[in-house]
């Protein structure tokens, strides 16, 4: 018998675990471009690619493998920080370009893929894709974050290069699956970016920035792998290789499985989210108990010193009022010499005064 399992990780009875065990070495790519390394072998084998240009690089990983499948690869970031600089600067078949998207395309060499992942907004997208479709109308463009949660809502990375006429409101606050409000237990860019106030309407998000232009356009075709927040390609109609992308991408665009995973994903990806949150509320709430506790502990400490101290201080003079209470009376006082000295000089003088008057009388 013929056993075909395709990709799948299945184990045997005597090794059970191996599907758990892939399912753990493997890194948590929650919004990651890596997990697409399948589509983009198939975007290279359908046509030739020799110059890519990133915008918006993750940790350089997905940059090397546009590389080892023999692209020369620009990497447009406006702020690598150093880990990611040292990962470019080590491989000489990558690019660094500091500098904002779309302004930085013009400087760069025409290129056979684009990969858009970088600022999640109409206003960013709908430029990058203008002057894309303008100047490279062969090439192949993929776009990260067409379904939700920035498919129909902007996101403005921090700080935001959009103009304030081209920005809508916007909040700290993330979305959620579990209603249509924000809440700042939802998908939060935690100081990284913000989200716009409301969903919706014109001009707002990646995948209505995609529409409009492909009703600008108009042709050139779009289709969406539903996975990891949306896969989407856009490439023109008659260009090399077109037909052949999309007929090798139509088992993925048009996958229902594909599709009902995803939402399940979201699903559970915000509810941890959530729960994360109340985990850390209450972990704040703890902490804030801990603090008021130790606070009353050392004041109950302080009160039952002072007391203690109180207590002795009242027991020393109990001690000392008794000891005064038993103690025998005292003798008077002894009259004071010199005004005994004096009364007897005064009696002595009046005794002679009156032995003195009969005399002197006539």
């Amino acid at each position: 018998m013929t056993r075909d399992f395709g990709a799948a990780v299945t184990g045997s009875p005597d090794d059970p675990h191996e599907q758990a065990r892939a399912a753990r070495e493997q890194p948590l790519l929650l919004h990651s471009m890596a997990v697409f390394r399948e589509l983009f072998e198939t975007l290279f084998r359908c046509r030739d690619v020799a110059v890519v240009v990133e915008v918006g690089v993750e940790s350089g990983q997905v940059s090397a493998l546009y590389a080892d499948l023999g692209a020369t690869v620009h990497c447009v970031e406006p702020a690598p920080g150093d880990e990611l600089r040292a990962v470019l600067d080590g491989d000489p078949r990558l690019n660094l370009v500091e500098g904002p998207s779309p302004a930085v395309l013009p400087d760069l060499p025409v290129a056979d893929l684009y990969i858009l992942d970088g600022d999640h907004n109409y206003a960013v997208v709908r430029d990058e894709l203008a002057w894309i479709m303008a100047n490279a109308p062969d090439a192949v463009v993929v776009l990260h974050d067409v379904l939700w949660p920035c498919g129909r809502r902007d996101s403005y990375y921090q700080p935001s290069p959009v103009a304030p006429r081209d920005a809508h409101p916007a909040t700290t606050d993330g979305p959620t699956v579990w209603h249509d409000e924000l809440t700042p237990a939802g998908f939060v860019g935690d100081g990284a970016y913000t989200v716009a106030e409301r969903a919706g309407g014109p001009r707002n998000g990646v995948l209505t920035a995609v529409e409009d232009a492909l009703d600008e356009a108009g042709d050139w075709r779009f289709q969406i792998v539903p996975a990891v927040f949306g896969f989407g390609v856009l490439a023109r109609a008659g260009a090399p290789g077109t037909d052949a992308v999309f007929d090798a991408l139509r088992p993925y665009t048009s996958s229902r499985l594909l599709a009902a995973m995803e939402n399940n994903r979201i699903a559970l990806y915000t509810r941890v989210l959530q729960l994360q949150y109340e985990a850390a509320a209450r972990t704040e709430d703890a902490t804030r108990l801990t603090e008021t506790v130790n606070a009353q502990q050392q004041e109950i400490a302080r009160l039952t010193s002072d007391l203690d101290r109180s207590r002795t201080e009242n027991a020393a003079r109990s001690r000392e009022l008794q000891r005064l209470r038993d103690a025998p009376p005292a003798p008077p006082p002894a009259p004071d010499q010199e005004l005994g000295a004096a009364v007897s000089n005064l009696g002595r003088a009046l005794s002679a005064r009156i032995r003195k008057t009969p005399e002197s009388r006539p």
